[in-house]
């Protein structure tokens, strides 16, 4: 049991004669002139005068209504408390200097635990504090006086409301009531007999996935993991895979800006994504990644993947399990001690690698067989606490591999670590049956987003047989974080090169402006409710795009408007404009769809004309007429799509089955188009992982004329018939 702070009892029995002694009697005068004796606050008010912890303002009032900043929150509470403000060790808040007005005050609180300061590192004297934040330091307070935060804002006077913001008289009617009615803390009991201890084996876990190049973010994940390290050193960290490709970063520098955040960050191990092998049809092959992996403080795991073709990765692969695994080295798992126990851990490639990247002669083999080799191999040297690091995605198309069929199909997976689809799961997600809805031991999959913005954090509780008893999880948020300051030094040549990238030349010239309008008054077409040049340029670009990754026949390619966030203007077009027009990271994805849905996608589309969506959908490939005027979902006319055979659009067949491309966003189900998240769901959607915006570069650069009027592709007949 903790021991309770003590406070003087000298000074909160004086304290409490003078607020008792104040009630029916201090209230009848009237100490200021804007609180008379029936002001709901009038007692508290004139209690904490006498105290000598509150004074009026120089005119003689009080300002009873006036709400509080921190600061002021901070100074009342310590002078009621009668905290010592002199001998106080500095909070180290980066707004707050050792000058503040509030500082000694701030110090003092900190001490105590009932204050804290954002996670960010600053406290923010002036902001104004709220009933809501008033409670959570009265419910710390109780820590020390037995009060009921809730009881104590009633007995005040003061009427709870979450977003209100405190005011002058609130708070001092609080903190009268509340000492009016303190004793001092008792003195420490004996501790209480302790209950047996288990002999549960804890593990703790942190880990990222699907990075891509957002090499800036790596400075508050620096931060994110040494906050958790303090806590718990014996973490492990790991990374699911795909640190390549998605931004100029990995354009770049391939891989090597990442490299010395991931070192610094001391990751026990990762996996391999399917765009670490992105560069496999470069003249170079897979130098990049090999020069990425040997130069790594850390073994890279993945059991299905065969690299003896590929002879730049020769005596760097070993197919084994290993005890003792050397940094910069392939294996297939690795068995390492954390508190006295041998943890497995293996790893997974998706198989549609092959079909998605440009791996060469790199073979992928059966995941579930791999798998099973895996744990057998763990468990014959009596391992049963086994992770599976996987890049095969937590619901991706079951024709390659997922993490779902992963935990039931292979016995013996306590945790899956997974990445690939980008998926956030706020909290471990449970497998507890086989394939046949047969119960099994817990496998726990946890996945972490995307692009560094999330830290994941996994806390398991094995009993002596290996299996889980106990878990709780949670995705830490690491863009509210401050940067670590040595992260932020190791980014600075990094970033300085990326800058002056950004601001080159394309190559290619507007004589005018490329525009994205959006509607208002004056302005009755934009890029969220009608055809724009901007829009086909793009969608042009996925289309050309998307055909040479398969052999599909893809009939149309499609961009949601709001997606599309700025104009190009005239001049000479460079790199950072090119990423201000598509700024979210997108990645180009297929979609088997039938013509139904694609019907219904578009009358979802058109459903807010001609107000604006940004779920309208820009197309390339087909044609599109609706009429606004009509009901929402009986607004599509026609549907066509351009027949290569036939040289002529056709009409899209209800029955028939088609291939699209899109980006992820709107593939898995952005902006409400449900039909296109039950493709996704189904494993009708491949994330060719093609950035969105180096695919309307590439556009852009390969078109010999720039047009600037839109050619038709989508018409709303019932504006025409105005005309």
């Amino acid at each position: 049991m903790k021991k309770k702070r003590m406070y003087s009892a000298t000074a909160l029995a004086a304290f409490t004669a003078v607020a008792v002694g104040a009630t029916g009697i201090l209230a009848e005068v009237a100490i200021f002139t804007d609180v008379s004796a029936n002001h709901p606050y009038a007692e508290g008010i004139n209690a904490l005068t006498a105290a000598g912890v509150v004074k009026g303002f120089g005119d003689g009032t009080f300002k009873p209504d006036t709400t509080v900043t921190r600061g002021q929150a901070a100074k009342m509470i310590t002078g009621a408390l009668k905290l010592d403000t002199t001998n106080v060790k500095n909070p180290n808040f980066k707004d707050i200097e050792t000058s503040n007005q509030y500082y000694s005050q701030i110090a003092a609180l900190v001490a105590t635990g009932f204050v804290n300061g954002y996670e960010d590192g600053t406290f923010r004297t002036a902001d104004k504090i709220t009933h809501s934040q008033f409670a959570k330091i009265l419910t710390n307070v109780s820590a020390v006086y037995p009060v009921d935060a809730t009881a104590l804002l009633t007995e005040a006077k003061v009427v709870f409301n979450p977003t209100k913001q405190l005011t002058r008289g609130e708070l001092s009617s609080v903190l009268a009531t509340m000492l009016a009615g303190a004793t001092p803390a008792p003195e420490p009991q004996p501790e209480p007999t302790p209950e047996p201890e288990t002999n549960n084996y804890k593990l703790s876990i942190m880990h990222v996935n699907d990075t891509h190049g957002r090499v800036e973010e790596f400075p508050k994940l620096m931060t994110a993991v040494n906050e958790q390290r303090a806590k718990n050193p014996d973490a492990l960290l790991l990374h699911a895979g795909d640190i390549f490709s998605g931004t100029l970063y990995s354009n770049e520098f391939e891989g090597q800006a990442d490299l010395p955040f991931i070192n610094a960050l001391k990751f026990d191990a990762i996996t391999l994504g399917n765009h670490e092998f992105d560069l496999g049809s470069s003249p170079e092959g897979h130098k990049a990644l090999v020069d990425f992996i040997k130069a790594a403080q850390f073994p890279v795991l993945t059991a299905n993947v065969d690299f003896s073709k590929d002879a730049l990765f020769t005596g760097m692969f070993s197919d084994l399990v290993s005890s003792e695994p050397e940094n910069g080295k392939i294996y297939s798992g690795m068995i390492k001690e954390v508190n006295g126990e041998k943890v497995g851990i293996f790893g997974l490639t998706t198989a549609e690698t092959k079909d998605i990247s440009s791996p060469g002669s790199i073979v992928f083999e059966d995941y579930i067989e791999e798998a099973t080799k895996a744990v057998k191999a763990f468990e014959d040297k009596g391992v049963n606490k086994i992770i599976a690091l996987t890049h095969i995605g937590f619901d991706d198309n079951a024709a390659y591999d997922n993490d779902q069929i992963l935990a039931k199909s292979v016995p013996g997976i306590d945790i899956i670590v997974g990445g690939h689809t980008h998926t956030e799961l706020k909290e471990p997600f449970i497998v507890d049956t086989n394939t046949v809805g047969e119960k099994k031991d817990a496998t726990l999959i946890v996945q972490a987003k995307e692009y560094a913005g999330f830290l994941g954090t996994l806390n398991v509780d094995f009993d002596e047989k290996g299996v889980i008893v106990k878990h709780d999880g949670q995705l830490i948020e690491v863009g509210k974080l401050a940067d670590d300051a040595e992260g932020l030094k190791m980014l600075a040549p990094f970033k300085e090169k990326v800058d002056a990238i950004s601001a080159t030349e394309i190559g290619v010239t507007l004589t005018e402006e490329l525009v994205s309008p959006r509607t208002s008054e004056t302005v009755t077409v934009g890029v969220r409710n009608s055809e724009t040049v901007l829009g086909n340029i793009i969608t042009d670009g996925m289309l050309t795009k998307a055909k040479q990754f398969t052999d599909k026949k893809v009939v149309m390619a499609m961009q949601n408007g709001g997606g599309i966030r700025a104009a190009i203007p005239a001049g000479n077009i460079t790199t950072g404009q090119v990423i201000t027009v598509l700024p979210f990271g997108n990645t180009l994805a297929l979609m088997d769809v039938t013509g139904a849905e694609l019907k219904e996608a578009f009358e979802h589309s058109v459903k807010d004309a001609p107000k604006e969506s940004g779920g309208f959908l820009h197309i390339s490939g087909a044609k599109l007429e609706y009429d606004s005027s009509k009901e929402v979902g009986s607004r599509v006319v026609s549907l066509k799509y351009y027949d290569e055979a036939t040289k002529a659009y056709v009409d899209v067949a209800d029955n028939e089955t088609y291939t699209v491309a899109t980006n992820a966003f709107t593939a898995k189900g952005g902006d409400g188009f449900n039909m296109f998240k039950k493709a996704y769901e189904a494993g009708r959607v491949t994330d060719l992982g093609l950035s969105d915006w180096e695919n309307l570069k590439e556009q852009l650069l390969s078109m010999k004329e720039i047009k600037f009027t839109t050619e038709g592709r989508i018409v709303d007949t019932a504006a025409t018939q105005e005309k």
